[in-house]
C-alpha cells in the first residue's frame, strides 16, 4: 500500500496519520496548544523550513484541523486558530507528551508539565471509563470490529474433514 492511499482505508488510526502524521505537524500543533498562531512564531519555535511551514499549515487549512483569521492586533496579518477538530487533537498531544517524559527524558527531567486552570493543580491526564470512572489503560480495554468478515468456505470445509 502506497502512503497516499492509508487515508482511504477502513482503519481509524490510519485515517488520523493520513491528516497529521507527517513528521512537522505535531510540532506544528504543540505551538498552537501553546497559544502560538503566528507563522513566523511557528517558524521560530520549531525550526521548520519556511516553504514545508506554509505547506504544513495550509495542508491543515484544507484538512479543517486549523483555520486561518486576521490577527487580534493587526488586521493585516494572518493568524492560524485551531478549530474544533484540531483542539479534539489535545488528548494525543498529551499522550505523546507523557511517553515522551516516561521513556526520552534527560536528566533535568520533563521539560513541560500542564496544570489545570480552573484549580491551578498540576496535573497529568489519565483516560478513564465514561461509564465507571476508571483509570483505563492498554490492557483494560478490548477492541471490538465494527464486523466480522465470514471465514472462507473452503478454511471452513477443511476443519471440518480433519
Amino acid at each position: 500500500m502506497r502512503w497516499r492511499s492509508v487515508g482511504n482505508t477502513d482503519c481509524s488510526v490510519a485515517r488520523t496519520l493520513s491528516v497529521i502524521g507527517e513528521r512537522w505537524t505535531m510540532l506544528i500543533l504543540r505551538e498552537c496548544f501553546l497559544g502560538r498562531r503566528r507563522f513566523d512564531e511557528f517558524q521560530r519555535n520549531t525550526g521548520i523550513a519556511r516553504n514545508i511551514l506554509a505547506t504544513r499549515l495550509r495542508a491543515l487549512v484544507d484538512d479543517g484541523i486549523l483555520q486561518r483569521a486576521p490577527a487580534e492586533a493587526d488586521r493585516a496579518r494572518v493568524e492560524y486558530r485551531l478549530t474544533k477538530m484540531g483542539i479534539d487533537l489535545y488528548p494525543v498531544m498529551i499522550a505523546m507528551m507523557q511517553w515522551g517524559d516516561a521513556w526520552l527524558c534527560d536528566e533535568n527531567g520533563p521539560p513541560l508539565s500542564v496544570m489545570h486552570r480552573t484549580c491551578g493543580a498540576h496535573a497529568t491526564p489519565r483516560m478513564t471509563c465514561p461509564s465507571c470512572g476508571a483509570q483505563v489503560g492498554a490492557r483494560d480495554m478490548l477492541a471490538i470490529p465494527r464486523h466480522r468478515e465470514p471465514a472462507p468456505r473452503r478454511a471452513a470445509s477443511r476443519r471440518a474433514s480433519r
